[in-house]
């Protein structure tokens, strides 16, 4: 590699909008970010599933299909 031309890779603090602060790697002095982890619903088990609500049901009667 090159010498001199590579930005200077250091460790940072990332701050999440939550609260919460974690420590990582980046070129950059600062990191803010909307969501980490903590507060992501598909890792903290909040996540909401699309239920079928008789969508099927449904589904089935507009075609004619029968079980």
């Amino acid at each position: 590699m090159k010498a001199g031309i590579h930005p200077n890779y250091k460790r940072v603090m990332v701050k999440c909008a939550c609260g919460n602060e974690f420590e990582s790697g980046s070129v950059k002095d600062e990191v803010r970010v909307e969501i980490c982890s903590e507060c992501h619903p598909f890792y903290t088990g909040r996540q909401k599933f699309a239920k079928a609500d008789g969508r099927v049901e449904r589904f089935n009667k507009k075609y004619g299909i029968k079980n």
